[in-house]
């Protein structure tokens, strides 16, 4: 890196402030900006350590140590976050005050990567056949999605497919719920559920209408696990569209478990069966 790839800004009306302030405050500004925020060193590492590139790097004076080891910063977070931004291919260094014009977090991280949706480095897919699927059907909750998303990875899931009406995958909430685990899925949203025809695997719905249990029944390996809606479950034009469905036993007699938890279930039980 060169001194001409840092730049300092230390005006709130930049144009560049402007898109980080949409970009944390709006939860779908990354669809029309076709860019993603990734704020803080959890989510920049995460990004480096699945190969990704980062075009810019938006770093606070206060965490800046700079190319020959001068500025504000002298602590270990500061001298981390100087680390993770000297990766990118350019620095924007802005004070630590306009920092917080367009922070997404109550304890502002300092650190922060711009990254593209599309083009040579872009972070969204397309819908691949004959992988280990999650189909999102309408979530509402971001937390929910992000933690889906968590478990998806963490069990050898291959992408995480969502349908339209579901919370934005890249949101800011669901990037803090999700924990890096984007980085480790291929991502699709905005689909219909016509789209899926070309998945190549059976679709597997969760149902407490249903008679087959999850523990007794045989399930196709590789599948795609459809979870629904928090209050109305799977939509019956995607039902349809299921070879099975079956239910989580609960002997403690709740009427449903929480989405999130009901898709950690599934798909563990998908994993034990596939290293069994």
């Amino acid at each position: 890196m060169t001194d001409s790839s840092v730049q300092h800004i230390t005006s709130r009306e930049n144009a560049l402030i402007s898109r980080l302030r949409r970009l944390s405050q709006e939860p779908l500004a990354y669809r029309k900006q076709a860019e993603v925020w990734l704020e803080g060193d959890h989510l920049c590492r995460a990004a480096l350590a699945r190969g990704l590139r980062a075009p810019m790097a938006v770093v606070a004076d206060t965490a800046w140590i700079g190319e020959h080891g001068q500025g504000q910063g002298n602590d270990e977070r500061a001298d981390l976050a100087t680390r993770l931004a000297r990766q990118a291919a350019r620095v924007v260094v802005v004070p630590e005050a306009l920092w917080k014009v367009f922070t997404g977090l109550e304890s502002p991280a300092r650190i922060g990567f711009l990254m593209p949706l599309a083009g040579e480095h872009a972070l969204t897919g397309v819908v691949q056949s004959g992988v280990p699927t999650v189909v999102l059907d309408r979530l509402q909750d971001a937390g929910n999605v992000g933690s889906i998303l968590r478990s998806a990875a963490a069990l050898g899931v291959g992408q995480v497919l969502a349908l339209k009406g579901t919370a934005g995958l890249w949101s800011p909430k669901v990037l803090r719920a999700g924990m890096g685990a984007h980085f480790g899925l291929n991502l699709v949203e905005q689909l219909s559920a016509e789209d899926l025809a070309g998945l190549g695997v059976p679709l597997v719905a969760t149902s407490s209408h249903t008679e087959n249990e999850l523990h007794s029944v045989n399930l196709p390996e590789p599948c795609a696990w459809v979870m629904g809606h928090e209050g109305q479950g799977v939509s019956g034009e995607l039902m349809a569209r299921c070879t099975l469905s079956v239910r989580i036993p609960q002997p403690g007699g709740e009427e449903s478990l929480n989405v999130a938890a009901a898709t950690a279930i599934c798909l563990y039980e998908s994993l034990r069966r596939r290293v069994a």
